[in-house]
């Protein structure tokens, strides 16, 4: 029992200093033999390197269309090619990519409450605390500002203009599309209110849809196969109970 105790104790020194002599190299950079490779390979889907069906995702493919209104790391950058002086010009280029719903509407007004009334005043007639002791601040609801289009009031918002200071650090880009929606629909009275479509049941929250829009620059990004079509969209009359 001794002799066997004292052979399998050496038997496993000799085993363990094969194993460690045989993990080292005189390559500095050799790693060495991984001892459990799973944890390093994850099972994270590999786009270009698919063989089987998908059953999770709709398409049945690993790579997807990325989400509606995403804008990919590091691509913010490109809505610079319209100057901060060129207001006008990015009216006539931009349009709004949201639907004009009830809640786009509604969560506009709230973001206006919050970041524009203190100047503009709760019905945009310039009158806020601020307009009221810094003169200058425009009525929204009179002369040429009717005539502005959505686009133009998403870009002065980002840029500032004259005394008005620039808002593209406090408000995003979406939330500054709902803003000027609700300038226009409901400051203004102009447009009409969209009833929103009946979600798709079989697609699952958040992926993907066939048109992809822009929210920083208002254009739509078709991706093949679309078949919405804008004008079977019901629109109803802009209620003025939301008119405060």
């Amino acid at each position: 029992m001794n002799n066997l105790l004292k052979y399998g104790t050496k038997a496993s020194f000799l085993i363990f200093a094969s194993a460690l002599v045989y993990s080292c190299s005189p390559e500095a950079n050799d790693p060495g033999t991984q001892y459990a490779p799973q944890m390093y390979d994850d099972a994270a889907y590999q786009p270009l390197k698919q063989v089987d069906h998908n059953n999770i995702n709709p398409s049945g493919m690993n790579m997807r269309l990325p989400a509606q209104g995403s804008i990919p790391r590091g691509k913010l950058s490109y809505y610079n090619h319209i100057p901060k002086e060129a207001a006008e010009e990015a009216g006539t280029r931009l349009t709004n990519p949201l639907r004009a719903t009830q809640e786009n509407i509604d969560e506009g007004q709230v973001l206006y409450s919050r970041f524009c009334s203190p100047c503009h005043g709760a019905e945009g007639h310039g009158d806020g605390l601020v307009g009221q002791k810094f003169k200058g601040v425009a009525n929204l609801t009179q002369g040429r500002y009717l005539e502005l289009p959505q686009g133009h009031i998403f870009h002065v918002i980002t840029y500032g203009r004259g005394r008005m200071m620039p808002h593209g650090t406090q408000v995003n880009p979406e939330e500054r599309w709902k803003i000027a929606m609700y300038v226009k629909h409901v400051l203004q009275g102009q447009g009409e209110v969209e009833t929103p479509d009946v979600p798709n049941v079989d697609q699952p929250e958040g992926s993907s849809e066939d048109v992809n829009t822009n929210i920083v620059t208002g254009t739509n990004q078709p991706s093949g196969g679309a078949t919405e079509n804008a004008q079977d969209t019901k629109q109803t009359p802009n209620p003025n109970a939301i008119k405060q």
